[in-house]
């Protein structure tokens, strides 16, 4: 039997292997993955290219699979939340003096190519209804800097968020919580927690392309696999 070919949102990468290893006992033949924003794997997907399943950073691009015909189920499998990325000495800042400081740059991910840019903009619209001044100028301010079909490529070994900091392109950089388990003692990111009456809904999801990877749909709703996602920073399915 082959392995199954996935398509899977890059945010995943860090917890991946672990899924990977795990499900191994399990389906001997495992998987090979295919890292990348998860609305140009959607396209991918969409022109033909093979797939057994899709692991989305949201609901959306799944959903339109299936619709389409292109995916036979789907189903949700994990949360994460927003935080901001900053430089180490402003991270005792808090997020909104941060936001409201117009001398700090924003850089997000690309809405429409990457769930994270997505869900940073729905963050400004909630702002927008709160202060429409604040929200109408962190829509002007904010850039969109990675997970476009154009954008550069974040180097090798690098977050993102460490990457547009340390190569001053931004002062703020809006990405996962999950990815705060990265930062070691010695780095020069520091996050600031978003409260969360504040957070998008994020929900992680899958699409079944191909029946034979039903198995893997299957242990990602597993516990072990839930357990695994939590050490990882991400929250269960039914948090």
């Amino acid at each position: 039997m082959n392995p199954l070919r996935v398509l899977a949102a890059g945010s995943l990468r860090p917890v991946w292997s672990a899924i990977a290893e795990r499900f191994q006992s399990h389906y001997p033949s495992g998987m090979e993955t295919q890292f990348g924003p998860a609305g140009l794997l959607r396209q991918r997907i969409e022109q033909g290219e093979p797939c057994s399943l899709f692991a989305s950073a949201n609901m959306a691009h799944p959903l339109a699979l299936q619709q389409s015909g292109r995916a036979q189920q789907v189903a949700a499998f994990s949360h994460n939340a927003l935080c901001l990325n900053v430089r180490r000495e402003l991270g005792d800042r808090s997020w909104l003096e941060l936001l409201q400081d117009p001398k700090m740059r924003v850089a997000t991910s690309t809405a429409g190519s990457d769930p994270c840019g997505d869900y940073a903009w729905q963050m400004f619209d909630s702002l927008a209804a709160w202060d429409s001044v604040l929200g109408q100028e962190l829509r002007q301010r904010a850039r969109m800097l990675v997970g476009g079909e154009n954008s550069p490529q974040v180097p090798p070994g690098m977050q993102a968020s460490s990457w547009i900091i340390e190569s001053d392109q931004a002062d703020i950089f809006i990405g996962y919580r999950s990815y705060n388990r990265l930062q070691g003692k010695e780095s020069r990111i520091a996050t600031v927690s978003i409260p969360q009456e504040w957070q998008p809904s994020i929900i992680y999801g899958f699409a079944i392309c191909d029946a034979k990877a039903r198995p893997l749909a299957d242990f990602l709703l597993s516990e072990e696999a839930q357990a695994i996602f939590h050490q990882y920073g991400f929250n269960a399915v039914d948090s």
